[in-house]
C-alpha cells in the first residue's frame, strides 16, 4: 500500500504560497490513488506537528520555497483525505533566510517544543551541519534534509534520515559521463563553503581515478564578488568542460562571465543549481548547461510518480511552476507519511524511527527508496538534464 498526496502546513508570515482553495484541495484528492487515502473514520487525536527550518527569504529563497511548497501540496491533500491513520500532519515552516545562526535558533526551539514530533526537510549544507549535533543528541527524527553533503550524513545516527542522492553520487555521475564522451581536460569551479568544497574534493578524486586531467580549480565566495576572476582563471586553463559546485547568485555571475570569454564551453552543474530563479537570471547564457538531478523530470509522463505530482500540483493551483525541487519536497513528504502510516495508530518517535528504517525498496511509482544507514541516502537516483533554449530542463 502506497501513500499519496499533500497536507497543508500551518501558515507562516514567510510562506510564499497562497492558501489552497477548497476546489483545489478537492481536485488534489481526485489526483491521488484511492489506495493511498487514509480511512476517514479513524478517531482524530489532534494534528501531528513537524517543523521545518528553510530559506523562505534570502539568497536561496527560490529553492526553499519550491521544496517547501512541494511538501505542502502533498500534506494538504493527504490531510483532506483523512490524514495518516486518521491523524493530520501539520507542517510548520520557519524562515532562516539561509543563515546559520537563525537555523540554529530554529532547531533549538523545535527541540524544546514538546509538540514537535520530527524536524523535516531543512535546507542547506551549512545549516544542517550546524544543527546535527544538537539534533542527534535530542533523538528527534531529522527527516530528509535538503543537502547531499557527506558532512550531513553521520554514521550510526539512528534519528537522521537522508533521502536524496549525495553530492558524491551526482559529481561521480557527471565525471563518469565526461569520461564516457571522451572529455580529458576538466576544470572545477566551486563555492567557498562546505557544499562547494565537497563537490570539488569528490570531482578531483573521481577524475584522478579515471586518469582525467585537472585543468584548473577556482573558488567563488558566497557573495559572488570574485566570480569574474574565477571565470578568467578557468578560461585561461583552456578546459574542455567545467564542473560547477555552485548555487544561487554565484552560479549566475560565473556563467555570465565565462560565457563572455568562452561562449561554447561545456558547463556541468549539480541539482541545486537548477532553480527557476537561477535559470531565469542567467537567461540565454543558461542554454546548454547539463545538470545532474536527484529526482525524475517532473514532466516525464512515463513515470506514475511524475503524473501523480503533475495532477496534484495543477489541482492545488500553486502559483510556482512545477520543478525538480518541488517534486523533491513532495517525495520527502510522501515517504514521511508512509513511514508514519507503518508506525501504527498511536505513533511515537521511536516507532516512527523503527518503521522508517524498516522501509526497503518502497516504490513511489518509478522512484524507489530504501533506508539502510544514516551515512547514505535512501535513494541513489541521478540522471542528467540539459537546459533548453526556453530555459526549461529537458532530458
Amino acid at each position: 500500500m502506497t501513500h499519496p498526496l499533500p497536507l497543508l502546513p500551518a501558515a507562516t508570515n514567510h510562506d510564499a504560497a497562497a492558501t489552497l482553495s477548497r476546489r483545489g484541495v478537492l481536485g488534489a484528492l481526485a489526483a491521488l490513488p484511492l489506495a493511498l487515502h487514509a480511512p476517514l473514520w479513524a478517531q482524530d487525536t489532534g494534528p501531528l506537528k513537524i517543523f521545518q527550518s528553510t530559506a523562505l527569504t534570502g539568497p536561496l529563497a527560490d529553492l526553499g520555497q519550491a521544496v517547501h511548497q512541494g511538501a505542502k501540496v502533498y500534506f494538504t491533500a493527504l490531510n483532506a483525505a483523512g490524514g495518516v491513520n486518521g491523524r493530520s500532519i501539520e507542517l510548520n515552516a520557519v524562515d532562516d533566510g539561509y543563515d546559520v545562526p537563525r537555523a540554529l535558533a530554529n532547531a533549538k526551539s523545535f527541540i524544546a517544543d514538546r509538540n514537535c514530533f520530527a524536524i523535516f526537510n531543512c535546507l542547506g549544507t551549512p545549516m544542517v551541519e550546524a544543527m546535527l549535533p544538537q539534533v542527534i543528541e535530542s533523538g528527534i527524527p531529522f527527516f530528509a534534509p535538503f543537502t547531499g553533503a557527506a558532512s550531513a550524513r553521520p554514521k550510526n545516527a539512528r534519528n537522521v534520515f537522508n533521502i536524496r542522492a549525495s553530492y558524491a553520487d551526482e559529481t561521480g555521475h557527471l565525471v563518469q559521463h565526461l569520461a564516457t564522451i571522451g572529455i580529458k581536460r576538466i576544470a572545477i569551479v566551486h563555492q567557498n563553503n562546505a557544499f562547494g568544497k565537497d563537490v570539488a574534493a569528490v570531482a578531483r578524486q573521481v577524475m584522478a581515478s579515471k586518469g582525467l586531467s585537472e585543468a584548473a580549480v577556482a573558488t567563488i565566495e558566497n557573495n559572488s564578488s570574485d566570480a569574474a576572476a574565477a571565470a578568467a582563471k578557468i578560461a585561461a586553463s583552456q578546459p574542455e568542460a567545467v564542473i560547477m559546485g555552485l548555487a544561487g547568485q554565484p552560479t549566475v555571475e560565473f556563467v555570465k562571465a565565462i560565457r563572455q570569454q568562452r561562449k561554447g564551453l561545456a558547463l556541468y552543474a549539480l541539482s541545486v543549481m537548477g532553480s527557476a530563479a537561477t535559470l531565469k537570471a542567467m537567461g540565454d547564457d543558461a542554454t546548454g548547461i547539463t545538470v545532474s538531478q536527484v529526482m525524475p523530470l517532473p514532466a516525464n509522463n512515463i513515470l506514475p510518480l511524475a503524473r501523480e505530482f503533475q495532477q496534484a500540483w495543477k489541482a492545488a493551483g500553486v502559483a510556482l511552476a512545477p520543478s525538480h525541487l518541488a517534486l523533491e519536497g513532495y517525495v520527502n513528504a510522501r515517504v514521511f507519511a508512509e513511514a508514519l502510516r507503518r508506525a501504527g495508530r498511536n505513533p511515537t518517535r521511536s516507532s516512527f524511527i523503527d518503521s522508517a528504517w524498516a522501509m526497503k525498496r518502497y516504490d513511489l511509482g518509478g522512484f524507489e527508496v530504501s533506508f539502510t544507514n544514516s551515512s547514505k541516502g535512501a535513494s541513489h537516483f541521478v540522471e542528467l538534464n540539459m537546459v533548453g533554449r526556453d530555459g526549461r530542463l529537458i532530458r
